[in-house]
Formats: structure tokens, C-alpha cells, sequence
């Protein structure tokens, strides 16, 4: 049986290439598609055990290493440019386009969905005011986009034959937006890598990638008015500048 496995893209080693990690794990002959693969030789060993993606043309646009997320509006494009005529099973791992490409009716397509595209659907205010596009004429445009994206993403939900959550809640989610059932398969815990310790320390512990749809700044707010508690955040992103601005966050990389 020929194996291919879409991925959104391939750039850092988070929770969505952990999931790949796990896949590659069973199976180790899949060829790979990605809009943009730039992962280390380490992270491409871990996750796809050494092998390189094919990367959508979006690899080659100027300035798509820093934010390949800027050419948003060309991912539906992109994502429909790979030819997987040729495979018998396809695997998408998706929270934005990867579920879109386009398979036949002799073709299993499976979707280990990890989110319907957040910025499109339930945080799609908030995405656009995070990025300062409430109004004017780059703020009517990004509405178009995503407005355009959320057409496109609706439709593109029949092409997937079965889905699957890693959450109950993601599940819901999946019902509400494609109106699809899905089977809830629990994201990889190396539970071997933690140990149990029952003299623990005064503090709390929130662990993510700093991105805005994370919501890390709404656990700090909640922090700063409970003086006596103190907060621990573990991660990296492009939201760290901002969340540490507040006074009494303590950050681990």
C-alpha cells in the first residue's frame, strides 16, 4: 500500500509533529507533503525519520522562512497543487489546509485534525485584532480572506473520509463547524519521561508554544491578581516579548 502524509508545514518540533512523530512510528514508508518544510536535521530525524518533505511552491516565495503565515490567502492553492493520484492511503495532519488535498474515490484519506483552522472560525475576532486588522482597507482585506477561507475550508471537509480528534472538545468542534463525526485518538504522552514527586514546590505550571490562540496571557492576567501565587511558563514564540512585559511571570525556554 502506497503512503503519503500531509502535514501543514514543517518548521519547529510542537505538539502537531509530535503526532506525526508517533505515525512515523508505525510506519516508517510514507512520502511527505508540507506547504514548507524548514525543520533541523535533528527534528527531521525524530519526526520524519530522516526523510524530506516536498514542500508546496510557497517554499520558494521571498520572506516564507521568517512567516510563511503571511501568504495565508495562497494556501488553499498550495495545498491543491500536490498530485497524490498515486497513493492508496493518504494521512493528513491538520489544523489549517493540509485535510484539502485532493484524493479520488479509489483513495482513503484519513484526517487526524488537531483544530478546525482557528484564525478562520471560533478565534477569528481575536486573531484579527491581535494583528492590528479591525479596520481599514488591510483590515477589510484580511476579513475577505478569511471569509474566503472559511468557504473553501467548509467545503474541502467532504474530502476527508474519517475523521480524528485529539479531544472530545475538538470533536465538538469538528460536529459544529464540518458537521462530521469523529473518533477521539489522545495526542502521544511520553508518560515514561515524568516522574511523580509528592514534595512539590509553590507554584503553578503552564506549558505551551506563545502563540496568541494559546490564550498564555489570559493565565497570566489571572495570575497578576492573585499576589500571593506565583507562575511558571514554559515555552517559546512569537507572543514572549509581549507576555513578558507583565512583572511577575517567571519564563523557562
Amino acid at each position: 500500500m502506497k503512503k503519503a502524509l500531509v502535514h501543514d508545514w514543517f518548521y519547529t518540533y510542537g505538539g502537531g509533529e509530535k503526532v506525526v512523530e508517533s505515525i512515523t512510528n508505525i510506519w516508517e514508508d510514507f512520502d511527505f507533503f508540507s506547504i514548507v518544510d524548514y525543520l533541523s536535521d535533528s527534528d527531521r530525524l525524530e519526526i520524519l525519520k530522516g526523510k524530506h518533505s516536498t514542500p508546496s511552491f510557497i517554499q520558494k516565495l521571498p520572506t516564507a522562512k521568517k512567516n510563511h503565515r503571511k501568504f495565508l490567502q495562497l494556501f488553499p492553492l498550495a495545498i491543491e497543487s500536490f498530485d497524490l493520484s498515486n497513493y492508496d492511503l493518504v494521512i493528513s495532519s491538520s489544523s489549517s489546509v493540509a485535510k484539502g488535498v485532493l484524493t479520488h474515490q479509489n483513495q482513503l484519506h484519513i484526517c487526524y485534525c488537531h483544530s478546525p483552522m482557528r484564525y478562520a472560525w471560533n478565534l477569528h475576532f481575536d486573531y484579527l485584532k491581535s494583528k492590528g486588522l479591525t479596520k481599514g482597507v488591510k483590515g477589510f482585506y484580511a476579513k475577505y480572506v478569511l471569509h474566503k477561507m472559511r468557504s473553501w475550508d467548509f467545503m474541502n471537509s467532504n474530502r476527508v473520509d474519517f475523521f480524528i480528534a485529539n479531544s472530545e472538545y475538538i470533536a465538538k468542534r469538528i460536529q459544529k463547524i464540518y458537521n462530521r463525526e469523529a473518533t477521539v485518538i489522545y495526542p502521544p504522552v511520553d508518560t515514561d519521561a515524568f516522574q511523580l514527586h509528592t514534595e512539590k514546590e509553590e507554584y503553578y505550571v503552564a506549558a505551551s508554544r506563545l502563540v496568541s490562540y494559546k490564550k498564555t496571557d489570559v493565565i497570566i492576567r489571572a495570575f497578576n491578581k492573585i499576589p500571593d501565587k506565583k507562575l511558571l511558563v514554559i515555552g517559546d514564540g512569537p507572543e514572549m516579548k509581549y507576555l513578558k512585559k507583565s512583572p511577575k511571570t517567571m519564563f523557562l525556554f
